[in-house]
């Protein structure tokens, strides 16, 4: 369960953003997962278990998320009114060529990226042991979790965000220019992506086909929570980390009818997810 907890904020870091420019920007961004991709390569080449290793990976894969989600917003800028089958089609072709481009430069093999040294090891959990690392990132992720609810649900900046959502054109005639609104959007939740990513490498460690695992779960998580909504990706990837984890380690044959079951079950209560904003419902 506690490694449910991890894999859940885990997907919290990549379901958010996906959520967030979807909800906000009606973009559909399939390339999402490559972009987690790019974060915990990011960190196999340059953590070397030291605390300075990981906080170059950091800063590095930052940088890398905010400029991976400025090409792909102004990619997809052209298609703004086209429909979401040629954003998915559009991105998700990038998300394929940029995922060849790291099998040929790491190899097809999975890697394993390396924490902190003084986080290397276990502790000991109600008489079981447990990696100190996984515990160390449930308390940087759920920080993470609520300074984000604290940006979008509590912030000016979040009101202007939501402001340009509800109506567009109001905002602009305000005198506010609404592209640089709907670019930070993106650029933000790229950026969200690649530091899972960077965070998330000894979880989940880079390899082939993990961009597309992680891109379908996100998917089921927004889902879940209701597009555009903190709160509803929050609480759609922890009942999927939990569903997911649990899945795998009782019932491993039915692990991914259990998964979509959830999805279901939560679409037949309620078909714009849990805490979908005003907009999408």
């Amino acid at each position: 369960m506690i490694d449910g907890v991890a894999f859940g904020l885990l997907l919290f870091t990549l379901a958010v953003g996906l959520s967030l420019v979807f909800g906000m920007m009606d973009v559909l961004n399939l390339a999402h997962g490559t972009l987690y991709l790019a974060g915990a390569y990011t960190a196999y080449a340059l953590s070397d278990g030291s605390w300075l290793g990981l906080l170059i990976a950091i800063v590095v894969g930052l940088l890398v998320g905010v400029l991976g989600g400025g090409l792909l917003a102004a990619a997809v800028a052209p298609l703004q009114g086209r429909g979401h089958l040629d954003q998915a089609a559009l991105t998700l072709g990038i998300s394929f060529i940029v995922a060849e481009i790291f099998l040929m430069v790491f190899s097809a093999e999975t890697l394993s990226a390396a924490p902190p040294a003084a986080l290397a090891g276990s502790i000991t959990v109600l008489g079981y042991t447990y990696p100190l690392y996984r515990l160390v990132f449930i308390g940087v992720a759920g920080v993470l979790a609520a300074l984000v609810y604290l940006a979008f649900e509590r912030s000016s900046v979040g009101a202007l965000v939501r402001a340009t959502v509800a109506d567009r054109d109001m905002v602009r005639a305000m005198g506010v220019d609404t592209r640089k609104i709907l670019f930070g959007v993106f650029a933000f939740g790229a950026a969200l992506a690649t530091l899972g990513g960077v965070l998330g490498a000894p979880i989940l460690a880079p390899g082939p086909h993990v961009d597309q695992r992680v891109l379908v779960l996100s998917l089921v998580v927004v889902v879940i929570g209701g597009l555009g909504s903190v709160r509803g990706a929050l609480l759609g990837a922890l009942l999927i980390g939990q569903v997911q984890t649990l899945g795998v380690a009782l019932l491993p044959t039915y692990a991914p009818f259990l998964l979509f079951g959830a999805m279901l079950f939560v679409l037949a209560v309620r078909p714009q997810g849990l805490f979908a904003t005003g907009k999408t419902a």
